[in-house]
C-alpha cells in the first residue's frame, strides 16, 4: 500500500486541529501504543493521537485522508488478534479519552455510552440501577466497550442472553472522510434498509470510528447459582454440554476448563481450588433469575445429566465470595498459560454438539506437529480458546511449521460448520487463514464494502482481509 509518512506539514496540521497537547510523539508513548495483547508483536506508530470529541476525530480523518496517511484506532488495548496494531505507521488513534457514561434511561431500558468506557465500569453503573448488561468478556476489568464493539465481543454469558449484537441498537460513527453518521436507529427493531449498525459491529475499525455507542439493557437478575462438574476426559465433559440444553435448561454460562490450564492458574494466580489427581478437565455452570426454586430445579436436571456423561464429582458455590474466586480462576486463565510459555492464541467455535471432535482433534493434530495445547472457553456456545504451547518445539518449527498447525485446526473447524473466530477477530494475525472459510466471492465483496467506506484504505490497514 502506498502510504503518506507523516511529515511536519502534516503533523502541523493535526496539531492544528486536535490540538497539540493531543498529540504526543515521544518515545515511550509510541512504544506503549505499538503492541496490544497480541503475542509479542510491535508495530510503532508515527504518532498517537488522544481525541476527545468527535468532530476532532472528524478533523484528523480529514487530514489524514487527504494526505493518505493511515490510521488505526485503538481501545483498551487488550485485543489478542494484532487489530489494533498500527502495521503500516502512521496514526495510532487511542479512544481512551471518550470515557463518559452519557446517560442511562431506565424507562426504555437503554443507555448512551462513549467507546472508551471499561466495560465492568459500564456494567457497574447499570448494575447500580437495578439494570444488566451481560456482555462480559474476560478483561471486562480493562477493555473498553468500543473495542468489544469492533470485535464482535462475548463472554461467559452470551450463551443465555447472546452477543453484543443483540445490545447495539444505534452507533455514532466517523467515516474515513470525516463524514459522521448515526448508523440505525434507538430502536428494538430495524427494518429500515441495510443495517449498518451491524455491519459495523465487528468491522474492527477497518469502516468507521466509533464514538457513542446505544446498548439496550435487561433488569437485572437477583440470584445466581454456581456448580462445578469434574471430568476425568475432556470428551465427555465436552459431550456434556450440547447434552444439557437438550435436557430443556439453559445456563446464563457454560465454561469449559481444561486441567492444566487450572494447574498454572492455581499457582499464577494463588487460587485456592481442590483440583483432584483423577480431574482431566471441569464443567463451569451457572444459573441466574429471580426465583431460586426455578434455578434449583434447573440445577437437578443439569445434575442428572452430569452423571449420564461420567461426571465424578459436582460442586456447588456456598457463598459470594467461592462463586468469585472460581470465576477468578476462569477470568485469569489467559495470563496464567501466558506467564507459563511463549504461546498463540486461536478462538474457534463450532456448534456446540462438535466440540467432542474439536478437542479429540486439536490434541491430535498437535502431536502430528509437536505442539502442546491448553483448551479452555465459552464451550455453552461452543466458543473454544486453544492456546498452543511452544512446549518442546523448535524455534526454527515453532516459527515455521506452526503456521501448518494451525491451518489444520482451522480447517477442522471449518468441517465441523465453525468458523475462524468467535469473539476475538480476525485482525493481523487470523487474516491469513481467511481463504480456508471463505471463498474468494466472499471475500471479494468484504473488500467491495471496504472501498465504499474507505476508498483510500487509510482505515486500520492490513487487517482482515488476506494478502
Amino acid at each position: 500500500m502506498n502510504f503518506t509518512k507523516i511529515n511536519p506539514e502534516i503533523l502541523a496540521a493535526i496539531k492544528a486541529a486536535i490540538g497539540a497537547d493531543k498529540v504526543f510523539t515521544d518515545a515511550e508513548s509510541l512504544d506503549q501504543y505499538s503492541h496490544d495483547e497480541t503475542e509479542d508483536l510491535r508495530y510503532q506508530p508515527e504518532i498517537v493521537v488522544k481525541p476527545t470529541s468527535p468532530d476532532e476525530v472528524s478533523a484528523l480523518l480529514k487530514i489524514c485522508n487527504e494526505h493518505h496517511v493511515p490510521v488505526t484506532p485503538r481501545g483498551g488495548g487488550t485485543g489478542l488478534s494484532g487489530a489494533a496494531l498500527p502495521v503500516y505507521g502512521g496514526v495510532s488513534l487511542s479512544m481512551e479519552k471518550f470515557k463518559a457514561i452519557i446517560g442511562i434511561d431506565t424507562e426504555n431500558l437503554q443507555a448512551i455510552v462513549e467507546p472508551g468506557v471499561i466495560t465492568e465500569e459500564f456494567i457497574n453503573a447499570v448494575g447500580e440501577k437495578g439494570l444488566l448488561y451481560p456482555v462480559d468478556p474476560s478483561s471486562k476489568g480493562s477493555c473498553f466497550i468500543g473495542g468489544n464493539v469492533a470485535h464482535g465481543s462475548g463472554g461467559p454469558r452470551v450463551v443465555k442472553y447472546g452477543t453484543i449484537r443483540e445490545y447495539i441498537l444505534n452507533l455514532e460513527v466517523v467515516l474515513p472522510n470525516g463524514d459522521i453518521i448515526w448508523t440505525g436507529a434507538n430502536t428494538l427493531k430495524y427494518a429500515s434498509g441495510y443495517n449498518l449498525t451491524q455491519l459495523m459491529i465487528g468491522s474492527e475499525g477497518t469502516l468507521g470510528v466509533v464514538t457513542k455507542i446505544v446498548t439496550k439493557l435487561l433488569p437485572k437478575p437477583s440470584q445466581s447459582v454456581l456448580m462445578m462438574g469434574s471430568f476425568s476426559n475432556n470428551e465427555d465433559a465436552c459431550a456434556a454440554v450440547s447434552a444439557i440444553f437438550r435436557a430443556g435448561v439453559t445456563p446464563s454460562a457454560l465454561e469449559f476448563m481444561e486441567r492444566k490450564g487450572v494447574e498454572w492458574v492455581i499457582k499464577f494466580d494463588d487460587i485456592k481450588f481442590d483440583l483432584k489427581d483423577d480431574v482431566a478437565a471441569l464443567l463451569m455452570i451457572e444459573f441466574d433469575g429471580d426465583d431460586l426454586d426455578d434455578i434449583f430445579k434447573n440445577c437437578e436436571k443439569t445434575n442428572l445429566v452430569l452423571e449420564e456423561h461420567n461426571c465424578t464429582e459436582v460442586l456447588f458455590a456456598d457463598t459470594a465470595a467461592q462463586k468469585e474466586e472460581l470465576w477468578r480462576m476462569r477470568r485469569t486463565m489467559a495470563e496464567s498459560v501466558k506467564s507459563n510459555s511463549v504461546y498463540k492464541e486461536e478462538d474457534t467455535v463450532v456448534p456446540r454438539a462438535a466440540l467432542p471432535k474439536l478437542v479429540k482433534g486439536i490434541k491430535e493434530i498437535g502431536a502430528k506437529y509437536g505442539f502442546e495445547s491448553v483448551c479452555y472457553g465459552h464451550a455453552g456456545d461452543g466458543n473454544l480458546h486453544v492456546n498452543i504451547i511452544k512446549a518442546g518445539m523448535s524455534d526454527e518449527d515453532w516459527k515455521n511449521k506452526l503456521k501448518f498447525g494451525i491451518s489444520e485446526i482451522f480447517e477442522l473447524t471449518t468441517a465441523l460448520g465453525g468458523t475462524l473466530s468467535g469473539e476475538h477477530g480476525i485482525g493481523l494475525v487470523q487474516k491469513e487463514f481467511m481463504p480456508i472459510k471463505y471463498s474468494e466471492i466472499h471475500l471479494n465483496l468484504m473488500r467491495g464494502i471496504k472501498n465504499v467506506f474507505d476508498p483510500n484504505g487509510i482505515l486500520n490497514p492490513g487487517k482482515i482481509m488476506p494478502d
